[in-house]
């Protein structure tokens, strides 16, 4: 009887805890003043924030468009943030069959709608599929691509993922794992084992991983990236890519290998690649470098004349090398 007592005691605390995790997650979510369009797409959700030149956000899996914002944090000044929630997640809806190619038109519907012409953007993570496919089919309507922590071709996550995902990539299997081990969870979300972190980084980490609950307005978009947007990049023509990119990506990357951006770099004609030496896949530690890249990329409208274009040192694979400027 006691044991029964204490079991139960032990269920009600835990339903408890995550009843009231999960109502603050969601309390934090309808803080954020999101606005949501009519579309040929259905509804697409979108928070605007800041002035100056227009920026578009292609967020990363698990967010949303304040995640977008999250995943930006300082790094970019002088903009008009668009961010706009991906097919799938929280309030915009997943048209069925849809393509990462019908998610670059609803980008333009939304542009079009806040009367934008041009507008540099930004790709995080799994975003990337997304602004890049953006970017090929409207190059007319950006000015610069920036593409941070990429899923780009032959990276470990541009492949389907094993049909058991669906089980994990859901609320109670995370928060879960949230409790139980926030250490792997961080693991999971990109920080490299033994990676050297401020007080600082251990905030970010701690608001990131808050930041992907709740889950459940988010599955359709997160199943979506897991088993079609993310290997969709496989397929895009990166050499016929027009505008002026620049690609981040550090070494240590757990997530999204290193390898996979030098070669994107190798292929797309006007891009850099800039190479962290460390901070994994959230670039940790790398705010001020990042800040400062971009802040330069941004200020010059110039068109390289090399193929590509990469930070001395960094490693280069034959095929990639064969198009990339020493």
């Amino acid at each position: 009887m006691v044991a029964s007592a204490a079991l139960a005691g032990l269920t009600a605390f835990v339903v408890f805890r995550y009843r009231h995790d999960l109502e603050a997650a969601r309390h934090r979510l309808e803080m954020v003043d999101r606005e949501a369009i009519p579309s040929r797409f259905g509804a697409i959700e979108y928070v605007v924030r800041g002035a100056g030149r227009p920026l578009l956000v292609s967020h990363g899996i698990f967010e949303g468009c304040d995640g977008a914002l999250l995943s930006l944090r300082s790094l970019i000044d002088g903009h008009r943030f668009i961010a706009p929630s991906r097919f799938g997640y929280v309030g915009s809806d997943l048209p069925p069959g849809a393509t990462p190619a019908d998610q670059a038109d609803a980008y333009v519907s939304l542009l079009d709608h806040l009367g934008v012409e041009r507008a540099d953007v930004v790709g995080v993570s799994a975003g990337a599929t997304a602004a890049l496919q953006f970017s090929l089919r409207h190059p007319d309507r950006v000015e610069h691509l920036v593409i941070i922590s990429g899923n780009l071709p032959g990276s470990t996550t541009a492949v389907a993922q094993p049909p058991w995902a669906r089980f994990l990539n859901r609320d109670v299997p995370m928060w879960a794992l949230k409790v139980l081990n926030r250490r792997l969870l961080a693991r999971l979300a990109g920080v490299p084992k033994g990676l050297q972190r401020s007080p600082e980084d251990d905030r970010f980490i701690s608001q990131f991983i808050d930041s992907l609950f709740p889950i459940a307005p988010k599955v359709r978009g997160i199943d979506f990236d897991a088993f079609h947007s993310n290997p969709y990049v496989n397929g895009l023509p990166l050499e016929q890519l027009t505008v002026p990119t620049l690609l981040i990506h550090a070494r240590d990357d757990p997530l999204v290998r290193y390898q996979a951006a030098v070669e994107a770099a190798g292929r797309i004609p006007d891009s850099t690649l800039v190479t962290l030496e460390s901070g994994g896949h959230l670039g940790l530690g790398q705010d001020a470098r990042i800040r400062g890249e971009i802040d330069s990329f941004f200020g010059t409208d110039r068109k390289r004349e090399s193929r590509g274009s990469i930070e001395a040192g960094a490693e280069l694979s034959e095929p990639a090398r064969k198009g990339v400027m020493q």
